[in-house]
């Protein structure tokens, strides 16, 4: 099942409970993929990856708005924010904990023979590729800085 179908799927459960926090959410997931699939080039197809891509950049903003709303002492916004980053996680795949991402950054260092920080670009492409969806990229990113200094 695509994630266009689970979200149609959860959205009429949601509709049909009166759920507001997950129609709220489950609408927004639904114009970013329906956007995404008008975009020029995409041909009305979104593949899984650009899916995942999507939910991502979705969890990014909600949460930059959070910690922004947290900043200026606006806790209404910023439970929404909350509510929302909350649903779209679950449509994510599990994300790596930070010993599983070390070790998988490990295996990736020693792959493409990286011994310092001029390397890091190099590690973080390979990196970035085999982990997307699985962590975040400032996590990767420090991951790589630790390891290669």
């Amino acid at each position: 099942m695509s994630l266009e179908q689970k979200i149609m799927t959860e959205l009429k459960s949601a509709m049909l409970a009166k759920d507001e926090k997950n129609v709220r959410t489950l609408r927004a997931i639904k114009a970013a993929i329906i956007l995404a699939k008008t975009a020029e080039g995409a041909g009305g197809q979104v593949n899984e990856e650009g899916e995942n891509k999507l939910l991502q950049k979705m969890v990014k903003q909600r949460k930059d708005s959070l910690e922004i709303f947290s900043q200026q002492n606006r806790e209404d916004l910023a439970q929404k924010e909350r509510e929302e980053l909350e649903v779209i996680e679950r449509f994510l795949p599990k994300q790596l904990d930070a010993g599983q991402l070390k070790e998988k950054i490990k295996k990736i260092i020693e792959e493409t023979g990286a011994t310092s920080q001029a390397d890091f670009g190099k590690v973080m492409g390979t990196a970035s590729k085999q982990l997307a969806g699985l962590a975040d990229g400032k996590a990767i990113s420090a991951v790589v800085k630790e390891l290669l200094s």
